[in-house]
């Protein structure tokens, strides 16, 4: 299997930032890790090897990217605007500054789908439905949609930016990126058993969101027995990966 190291300097965060490719060819996903962690993540907890089939036979391409969210969504005691310019700038850099890259070094013209789990759920919903225009898609497992809950609620127009499950709730039914959206695929999906819980009422609320919007989204809960865990995700990742090749 391919596997590349790419370092990229980030005007937007002023740092290195890092994305590990695996794979070539085939459709592009951008994945983001869980919270707190790298652009290892998915290597690390044996995601990579759960797909490995897909990567070898050249069906998809996975680019997972590093994060900040010790400087954003975790950092619970720090200034609450700092944290939101933090996420904003984040997003800036995945939008113009790994994005591009990302289709250079996958070369397919393909639009990448956004993937993630837990936290990484959440990016990949808020770079999605931010700009549907430039994304293929997205891929969301066990993520929390309403960002404010990582703020104790507080919200100001840079986070409302970055909460999928308030922005969208608020976009008009005429606008442009409805009738994009049902041109992509659009999966969220959630167990129902422990360290879930924090998670449903905005995966609840995304639902409904879509539905009042009429957007074409596929939000599918599974069982109580179904845990917030990596091996859950590797079962959900093999169901629904199908469905975006």
């Amino acid at each position: 299997m391919d596997r590349q190291w790419i370092t990229q300097y980030s005007h937007h965060l002023n740092r290195d930032m890092h994305i590990l490719v695996h794979g070539q060819g085939g459709v592009p996903f951008m994945a983001f890790p869980c919270q707190n962690s790298m652009c290892t993540n998915y290597e690390e907890f044996g995601m990579i090897d759960t797909i490995s089939d897909y990567l070898d036979q050249g069906k998809i391409q996975f680019f997972t990217v590093d994060t900040v969210d010790r400087e954003s969504f975790s950092d619970k005691y720090g200034d609450k605007e700092h944290r939101a310019w933090m996420q904003e700038c984040y997003y800036r850099y995945i939008i113009e500054e790994a994005l591009p890259l990302v289709g250079q070094i996958n070369g397919t013209g393909m639009l990448p789908v956004t993937f993630g789990c837990s936290l990484g759920a959440t990016h990949a919903s808020i770079a999605f439905l931010r700009r549907p225009d430039l994304l293929g898609g997205m891929l969301c497992l066990s993520g929390l949609y309403d960002s404010t809950w990582f703020w104790d609620g507080w919200c100001n127009d840079i986070l409302y930016d970055n909460s999928p499950a308030v922005f969208l709730a608020n976009m008009p039914a005429d606008h442009p990126y409805i009738d994009i959206y049902n041109q992509r695929k659009i999966v969220i999906c959630a167990g129902q058993g422990p360290w879930e819980d924090a998670g449903l009422p905005s995966v609840y609320a995304m639902r409904d969101i879509f539905t009042a919007k009429g957007i074409h989204a596929w939000v599918d809960l599974w069982g109580h027995d179904v845990s917030h865990d990596w091996p859950w995700w590797k079962k959900e990742m093999r169901y629904f990966l199908p469905h975006f090749i």
